[in-house]
């Protein structure tokens, strides 16, 4: 979906910008995890910040070529996945 309805845009935009977008997210991602830890979270909000770190993300994938999908069954789900826990 967000290659579908996005791609033409974040293809012109180019990694690097994409990159700070993502990087933008993540840092709200962080800021709604604090104001959780000083107990004035918002749950909502931290649904909504977990999903604009996915898309954005995804976008990345999408303007590199990489099958976002197929590089998550790779790693973490063939041959039993990674040593260790995560």
């Amino acid at each position: 979906m967000i290659r579908t309805r996005y791609h033409e845009t974040d293809s012109k935009r180019g990694v690097s910008s994409t990159f700070l977008w993502f990087m933008e997210e993540v840092g709200e991602l962080a800021e709604a995890f604090a104001k959780r830890e000083r107990g004035d979270g918002d749950d909502e909000n931290l649904r909504e910040e977990f999903a604009d770190v996915m898309a954005w993300l995804a976008t990345l994938a999408n303007i590199t070529d990489v099958n976002l999908t197929e590089a998550i069954h790779e790693k973490y789900l063939t041959d039993g996945g990674p040593e260790g826990t995560k």
